[in-house]
């Protein structure tokens, strides 16, 4: 049983032994004893008082006293105003680091059938245009989300809904029709997503400058923007899609089809992938369908334009329109019919979208919504908001092609890892080969843990050149410190298996065990609260106190062997948790550097 389990109960008894009164397991507040106190685990006892009828002193003394009578982990306590401070048994320790030992996975749960089964939607791009570095942050959450929601316990099931109907699509076919002479992907040699990407950005240049022309002739922008002919034939073409003309439809098919074999790579490249993709346009039929449906059951209106809504101002919000006067959806329509088919396709318990704060309004309309259409997970549904990124140079923009690209932004990162660690001399006996694959791990690790250990609800500023640094609070930190002891332990010839000697512990030893054992809690937070960035500070942490501990003591060199051998076990552990940790953020650590 873990230390604070054993101290929590043993709490328990003692109040109702000294004072008669059973009290449940949260009034009872452990936390981390402080580093001016002597002592490892603190109790508060400010919550007992009302049944002690005694002061805050005089109730820590007697609960503590009774705790060294009757729990084996405390071996000595001290008072400091209301604040119990416990100090450890050593066996209790050297039990705990055996326990930490025997479980591969310890600190996380293992899902059962009966587990709880969590949908997490994540990566929504557009096929129009490649992936860039809003997409990453998006995708490096939504994946590390669903490591951390399995290592809850929880059974998980990633999801994508790309979004490749639209305007925006018909755009980049249209700009293709005009200006491709039949490129292909094969033919420039460029990533399908790119390709089409380019031709995005071709249709707004063109776009732009028929506006400009119809202003010079004396219209005002507004109505240029409508009246442009580039424009009213991308509408042409939405309109002949809607009505499914074969040669827009093949065209949109060949076209899309591109987009998704560059999207393939790129999530492939960025370690993340899904268990079910859905496609807008097989759910926005679901979704007008699912509207007629509420309409006819009178939770929706019809107004006399033919369009239909919802009235929310009994909520405290406004009316939304869900069908246009023409009959045609908008996105709450299609995230309906995308909820119906999920419902359909997964037993769902919680559906958790991860999309970022400029759709907040979306999602708690979405909600109310669902709920009256009567998904059970509707009014609980977890809209997993996070911030902007953004370069030291500004915003993004896709239609203007001043986006950072994920795939090249992935690239610099490795070249960026591989070069830096030439110049620190870590490639010195390595192949090229095993150079490219650090290269790849350190750099990627790199790019996840700077986005990763921000906190998701806030806008960020992404600088690569801070972000590869073998020193600070940064993933080549953490997974230097990683390959340091996998090396440790091969020099050991001893990595598994080695059983806890009975020795006594010194503080920077207790304190890493202290710190291993923390790791379940962490999951346990990160899972509650949603934060990956949680589990990334717990990961740096852990790295700080074994740095520590290796700068104050020799493991290799340690003449002693009953304490060689415990320093081998801890460093393995810590190793072990590390690994464990850094997988929950989709991080790979290498076994040398």
């Amino acid at each position: 049983m873990k230390i604070e389990s054993q101290i929590m109960n043993a709490a328990i008894e003692a109040v109702k032994a000294l004072y008669g009164q059973e009290v449940p397991e949260k009034m009872v507040q452990l936390q981390k004893t402080r580093s001016e106190f002597e002592g490892n685990l603190t109790l508060v006892v400010f919550p007992f008082l009302k049944i002690s009828k005694k002061n805050p002193e005089q109730t820590a003394q007697e609960i503590g006293q009774y705790l060294v009578d009757h729990c084996e982990a405390i071996a000595s306590f001290n008072v400091v105003k209301g604040f119990l401070n416990l100090v450890i048994a050593p066996a209790a320790w050297l039990n705990l680091l055996a326990d930490i030992d025997a479980d591969p996975h310890f600190g996380e749960k293992t899902a059962t059938e009966a587990s709880p089964l969590v949908m997490i939607e994540y990566s929504s791009p557009n096929t129009n245009k490649p992936l860039h570095l809003g997409h990453v942050r998006n995708n490096l959450l939504g994946w590390s989300l669903a490591q951390i929601m399995q290592a809850n316990g929880n059974r998980v099931v990633k999801t994508n809904i790309v979004n490749d109907r639209g305007i925006h699509i018909c755009k980049s076919m249209l700009a293709w029709l005009k200006w491709g002479n039949g490129e292909t992907p094969e033919s420039s040699g460029k990533k399908g997503d790119h390709l089409i990407g380019d031709y995005y950005v071709a249709f707004d240049k063109h776009y732009r400058e028929e506006i400009k022309e119809l202003v010079a002739q004396g219209m005002d922008e507004e109505t240029a923007k409508q009246e442009a002919p580039l424009i009213k034939e991308a509408h042409e073409m939405l309109v002949k899609w809607e009505n499914n003309d074969p040669e827009v439809r093949a065209l949109w098919e060949k076209m899309n089809a591109w987009v998704y074999a560059g999207f393939d790579e790129t999530y492939r490249k960025m370690g993340v992938s899904f268990d079910k993709i859905y496609y807008e346009s097989q759910t926005y039929l679901k979704g007008k369908a699912k509207v007629e449906e509420g309409l006819a059951k009178g939770l929706f209106e019809r107004h006399a334009d033919n369009s239909v809504w919802a009235d929310l101002t009994n909520e405290g919000l406004d009316q939304k329109l869900l069908l246009r006067s023409d009959g045609t959806s908008v996105y709450m329509t299609q995230d309906i019919g995308t909820a119906e088919m999920r419902f359909h396709d997964y037993p769902i318990d919680k559906m958790i979208y991860v999309v970022g704060n400029e759709q907040n309004y979306h999602f708690q309309v979405l909600s109310i919504l669902l709920d009256r259409l009567g998904f059970k997970w509707g009014k609980e549904l977890v809209h997993f908001s996070y911030g902007m990124v953004e370069l030291p140079n500004g915003k993004m923009k896709s239609r203007e092609g001043t986006v950072v690209d994920a795939d090249d932004l992935m690239e610099l990162m490795v070249e960026d890892a591989y070069k830096t660690s030439m110049e620190l001399g870590k490639f010195d006996d390595m192949t090229e080969e095993e150079r490219r694959e650090v290269a790849r791990i350190v750099g990627m690790g790199a790019l996840k843990y700077f986005i990763l250990k921000v906190d998701a609800r806030k806008n960020m500023l992404f600088n690569p050149e801070e972000s590869i640094d073998f020193n600070g609070n940064t993933g080549p930190f953490i997974q230097y410190t990683y390959a340091r002891i996998r090396s440790i332990l091969r020099k050991s010839q001893n990595t598994q298996n080695t059983p806890v000697p009975q020795i006594t512990l010194n503080s920077k030893e207790i304190e890493l065990i202290q710190k291993m054992s923390e790791y379940g809690a962490a999951v346990e937070q990160a899972g509650k609260d949603y934060s990956p960035s949680g589990i990334a500070n717990y990961c740096y942490e852990l790295t700080k106190v074994f740095n520590q501990f290796y700068h104050d003591y020799s493991i290799l060199n340690e003449s002693d062997e009953a304490k060689r051998q415990t320093r081998i076990v801890i460093a393995r552990n810590v190793a072990k948790v590390l690994k464990n940790g850094m997988a929950l953020l989709g991080i790979e650590v290498p076994e040398r550097m």
